[in-house]
């Protein structure tokens, strides 16, 4: 019931912050329920008149006080599940509604269409999550001439002045990452990025790289590698380390997606994992369990950020100001098969 069918009225979210009460709060009053306290009431009240929300007839169906959209790059990954999974669970406890929705679909043609923008715009939404889909600036402004709160989780690039967040702490991560393969003896560590603007991903390699300075070992050009993440792309950049005259005995792989290809490129040459090359992965994805060998890599708390960012949305749907516009929580290594110390001593 956050805006009645074909109107341009305000949200129930922005006559919640005009009013300085919770969304609950201001659908109680516009619900007619008694559990409100008279002044609370009146302010509401007032808010109502003043910017012409308009009721929804009593005959029609009641529909959801409370939506928030998350609109995720693709239905059948597994991080939207995690993200899916932490952002209903923090609904549920807050008393919201969420509605999931893919950010393109392909069209019979086999185009792509961006069809998020109308639908939560017809949904009445108060709020929206974003995972791993990039904004162009008009969307922004979409958002923001709606007056419509909304928060990234795990942007790939950085984010506008303002615009608030929740990601993983991927500079420490990928020093962990790093770390664990200079304890185990390695010398020679490659590393393998996303695209070179993704801002994550740019955060795990300063971590591998403050991890080898700080253990004075030198960083060779040819052992930092950037690409699209696809086993296809891991697998020919696997191949490319693996041809120099002194390959890596280690690779850090700042994605879990990518480990596949560097795991056939491997294999390819008649070598093994971890016997001739050890491998650290990014994400701790369900793939990194059943994958052989059992893959070491560094867990991001994908289903706490997705929490995290919708407490964040919700203080945002109230009026609130967040405590801080960018939030990052902790990462931790899980040690599994995948990494062992180098079979010969490094030259």
């Amino acid at each position: 019931m956050a805006r009645s069918s074909g109107s341009t009225g305000p949200t129930l979210a922005v006559v919640a912050r005009e009013a300085g009460v919770s969304v609950p709060t201001a659908s109680k009053v516009v619900n007619g329920r008694e559990d409100v306290a008279p002044e609370t009431r009146r302010r509401v009240t007032e808010v109502l008149d003043r910017l012409g929300y308009i009721r929804r007839p009593r005959c029609e169906a009641p529909r959801p006080t409370a939506i928030v959209d998350l609109v995720v790059h693709s239905l059948d990954s597994a991080r939207s599940g995690a993200v899916l999974h932490g952002a209903a669970e923090a609904a549920h406890e807050a008393g919201l509604e969420v509605v999931v929705s893919a950010a393109a679909t392909r069209s019979r043609g086999g185009r792509l269409e961006y069809g998020w923008p109308e639908k939560l715009y017809a949904r009445g939404s108060s709020g929206v999550l974003f995972h791993l889909i990039e904004l162009a600036p008009a969307q922004y402004s979409w958002l923001d001439e709606r007056r419509i709160p909304f928060v990234l989780i795990d942007p790939a690039s950085d984010p506008p002045p303002g615009v608030p967040s929740v990601a993983a702490a991927n500079w420490q991560g990928g020093m962990a990452a790093t770390e664990h393969l200079i304890g185990l003896g390695h010398r020679r560590i490659a590393v393998l990025g996303g695209p070179g603007r993704a801002v994550r991903d740019g955060g795990r390699v300063a971590g591998y790289r403050s991890a080898m300075a700080a253990a004075g070992l030198p960083v060779p050009s040819a052992y930092v590698r950037y690409g699209e993440i696809s086993e296809a792309g891991a697998r020919h950049r696997t191949g490319e380390l693996l041809d120099l005259p002194e390959p890596p005995t280690a690779v850090f792989v700042c994605s879990d997606q990518m480990v596949p290809g560097v795991y056939q490129a491997v294999r390819g040459r008649g070598l093994r994992v971890p016997r001739d090359i050890s491998v650290v992965g990014f994400d701790d994805l369900p793939q990194a369990r059943w994958i052989t060998p059992a893959l070491t890599t560094v867990r991001q708390p994908l289903s706490e950020m997705a929490g995290a960012a919708l407490r964040t949305l919700l203080r945002l749907m109230t009026g609130e100001v967040p405590e801080a516009i960018r939030t990052e929580l902790s990462t931790r290594l899980m040690v599994r098969s995948s990494t062992a110390p180098p079979l010969r001593a490094p030259l």
